[in-house]
């Protein structure tokens, strides 16, 4: 097998690092070689965090280069504009359809973008999903980073039970159970 490459993108507090970990166990569980690597940035004051994972039989480093990520799970449509030149020719990209207003945006100094969604779909290959309406559905907003998860597992080679077994590994107990049905609300949706 030669390397996949992951790259989950977003806003400090969205629950990037939780969801590398989860991706991570499932790789580890699969008995593969497996590098993780988080770029905080300004994570505590809202700005941007990056967390790679990278498999396979042997993985040398971490950081997945420009044009690499087979897999681009984005949290936010402006993280996916930001870091979609990550993702191969042919890869995917995942993205929870929320928009948070950067700092830039806020104080005027800038404008958020128009379209992101639709632009990015023109050049890539593009799955969306409004996983924050949807976790406020099942009950609780912070479980919509695993909803996005689940919508990307499908685009991954593990079974649907191996992440259900993970999730329940890596999660705070008194958060298995949503976290499940959040995951299955992704995968199956």
């Amino acid at each position: 097998m030669t390397t996949k490459s992951i790259m989950i993108v977003g806003v400090g507090g969205q629950g990037t690092l939780l969801t590398s970990r989860i991706l991570g166990g499932i790789t580890q569980e699969a008995g593969y070689d497996v590098k993780l690597s988080e770029v905080h940035g300004m994570a505590q004051r809202g700005g941007s965090v990056v967390t790679f994972v990278r498999y396979g039989e042997k993985v040398a480093e971490p950081i997945v280069e420009e044009g690499q990520a087979d897999v681009l799970i984005a949290f936010e449509r402006l993280e996916a504009l930001r870091y979609a030149h990550f993702l191969k020719k042919d890869g995917v990209m995942v993205i929870n359809d929320w928009r948070i207003d950067p700092i830039t945006v806020v104080t005027g100094a800038a404008q958020y973008p128009e379209n992101i969604i639709e632009n990015l779909s023109g050049k890539y290959k593009v799955y969306t999903v409004n996983a924050m309406e949807e976790a406020i559905r099942l009950g609780n907003a912070k479980a919509f980073n695993v909803i996005v998860l689940g919508l990307a597992a499908r685009h991954m080679d593990f079974t649907r039970e191996d992440w259900l077994t993970i999730i329940e590994k890596t999660v705070p107990e008194k958060t298995i159970e949503i976290n499940q049905k959040a995951f299955l609300l992704g995968y199956e949706g």
